[in-house]
């Protein structure tokens, strides 16, 4: 079969963009598979161990969130440009009561997130953005520890509209409007939708929730909270 230059510069052309687009299809599977991992390390923020091993154990259960709840995104409130980025210092739940200084946290030796220190404190994943810049910024917290309630107990609570602070490095303080609460089992994380890339500032709250296991020393669940940043005050 006889082909002319233009054909073959065609079909030149047509084998790399096929090529392109495999490599491609690579990256994205690849790189979903590290989101993969680091999100069923970083969804598994409190899971306290068993009296038996000589640890704490948990004997409350948090407020009930509904399987899989969602509500209308964004919330009411219009988003709001986002800050330069920023250590973030602490955050605060209005309607929760809870005020609480920030550990930083990073990836321990089998590459999962690390767990605050202290049940009484939330902790930042410092490789992710900070509250306040663009893209999902992820803040997580135990939610029983010792038979007694979590700085996130009772995460699974919050609504549409309600609001979350988080007092940075700067000076500023970046305010969220919850757009929805999730309960998911862990087996099925949402990890694209958790750690996804934004175009604008979000910011995730996590903790464990469901029934708890005493055998497995593990909730069955995990409760996430997406908020998005609606303004921010103070002085940088």
């Amino acid at each position: 079969m006889n082909v002319t230059p233009d054909e073959g510069a065609h079909r030149t052309r047509a084998r790399r963009r096929d090529v392109t687009l495999i490599a491609l299809a690579a990256a994205l599977l690849l790189t979903g598979g590290l989101l993969l991992a680091l999100g069923v390390g970083r969804q598994q923020p409190a899971p306290p161990p068993t009296a038996e091993k000589g640890g704490p154990v948990a004997t409350e259960q948090p407020p009930a969130t509904r399987p899989g709840a969602r509500s209308p995104a964004p919330s009411g409130k219009p988003r709001t440009a986002a800050l330069p980025a920023s250590r973030p210092v602490s955050i605060t739940i209005p309607s929760l009561g809870v005020t609480s200084t920030l550990e930083e946290l990073g990836l321990g030796k089998d590459r999962a997130m690390e767990t605050p220190q202290d049940p009484d404190k939330a902790g930042w994943y410092r490789p992710g953005a900070t509250p306040g810049a663009v893209g999902p910024a992820v803040i997580a917290g135990h939610v029983t520890w010792n038979g007694a309630p979590g700085v996130f107990f009772g995460l699974g609570k919050l609504g549409p509209g309600d609001r979350i602070s988080v007092r940075r490095a700067d000076g500023r303080t970046a305010d969220f409007t919850v757009d929805r609460t999730a309960l998911y089992p862990k087996d099925r994380f949402p990890t694209v939708e958790v750690y996804r890339n934004l175009d604008h500032s979000g910011l995730r709250l996590i903790t464990c929730g469901g029934d708890y296991s005493k055998d497995d020393s593990r909730y069955a669940a995990n409760v996430v909270v997406y908020a998005t940043l609606t303004g921010s005050h103070g002085r940088a």
